[in-house]
């Protein structure tokens, strides 16, 4: 597998073992084609995850091989990387990790780390996420030009609100759409906000949109994953690498580029010349911080007034306040 190298991360040496295993068997990309590929998007990739709790999703012998998610920082974690203390539906605690410089990244991809999933909060306040984080997924039937349609309309019902989102490719058929937020909300207040983002847009998009928990619901109809903002879901964060053959990643956008684009474009290999281009697309995201508290009047009329009131949360969460009753509508019993 060869003899391990070192790199230089930001000025800190980061060691690479068996730097010549084959990550990507398809298209020939090994463990430091990857690492090489992180050092050249080292602005973004470092933008995206500075400072926030971290799951590492790791592939030690490949895409092809067996992976897992690490939660939990390894005890053999420098003490160069910081952490953060982390509190999960169960009532279990962890230390996960933060990073906040290329070189934790670096430290990670030696581990086998291709995707990196940060939550929606910063360390100093793991609370209160600073990011609502839309998730539109497209179900069969559809796919990314059908997610861009529905992007559009997203953008122009968050431009009503006098907020702003950032788009991305999930590294996938989908899109991901980033709106900063003041830190001030629970994760169940931002969840809630999801839920109303999706409702409008099926209300504006009726047969186009749906936030139907229950996949036998949904149809060809892209889906508005509202649980990704639920406490412990993350969503793939900008610049990871994708468990795929052709190695995609996750890439941030320009709204007016979404026409043109296609999710194959960006990859290990086509990414770091797009970044030396025009640097990190979502390099001023976080200047800003928007208030959710239209999105939280809309919330409390849509229960009001249609009786819209909570939706169903993953299969392994604990039963929430509020929540309707968890049962797969086609398993459900009159009673139920």
């Amino acid at each position: 597998m060869g003899t391990a190298v070192e790199l230089d991360a930001g000025g800190r040496a980061v060691r690479l073992s068996h730097p010549d295993k084959v990550y990507f068997p398809e298209r020939g990309l090994t463990k430091l084609d990857v690492a090489r590929y992180f050092l050249a998007v080292g602005e973004g990739i470092t933008r995206a995850l500075r400072d926030r709790p971290t799951t590492l999703e790791r592939f030690p012998e490949g895409v092809d091989g067996d992976s897992f998610f690490q939660k939990r920082a390894p005890k053999n974690l420098p003490e160069w990387i910081p952490t953060a203390h982390i509190a999960f539906p169960s009532g279990r605690t962890a230390d996960e990790i933060c990073p906040t410089e290329i070189a934790a990244v670096l430290w990670a991809v030696n581990l086998g780390c291709l995707t990196f999933h940060p939550w929606p909060v910063r360390r100093t306040d793991v609370d209160h996420p600073d990011e609502l984080r839309i998730d539109l997924d497209p179900q069969p039937g559809t796919g990314f030009k059908d997610a861009v349609a529905v992007a559009r309309e997203l953008r122009s019902f968050l431009g009503e609100l006098g907020l702003r989102g950032w788009p991305k490719t999930s590294g996938g058929r989908g899109l991901h759409v980033f709106v900063p937020i003041e830190a001030r909300w629970t994760f169940t207040e931002v969840r809630r906000c999801a839920i109303t983002v999706g409702r409008e847009l099926e209300r504006r998009m009726p047969g186009k949109v749906t936030t139907a928990w229950w996949k036998e619901e949904r149809g060809e109809r892209i889906f508005v994953d509202y649980n990704q903002t639920a406490r412990d879901r993350t969503i793939a964060s900008a610049y990871s690498v994708r468990p795929k053959p052709h190695a995609p990643v996750s890439a941030p956008l320009h709204w007016d580029e979404l026409e043109q684009v296609e999710p194959r474009d960006f990859d290990v290999l086509t990414m770091p010349a797009r970044l030396a281009e025009l640097g990190d697309v979502h390099r001023d995201m976080d200047q800003y911080r928007f208030t959710l508290d239209a999105l939280l009047e809309r919330a409390d009329r849509d229960e009001r007034d249609r009786g819209m009131a909570d939706m169903p949360y993953p299969p392994d969460y604990p039963k929430m306040p509020g929540e309707p009753k968890r049962v797969q509508p086609s398993r459900a019993r009159p009673s139920d």
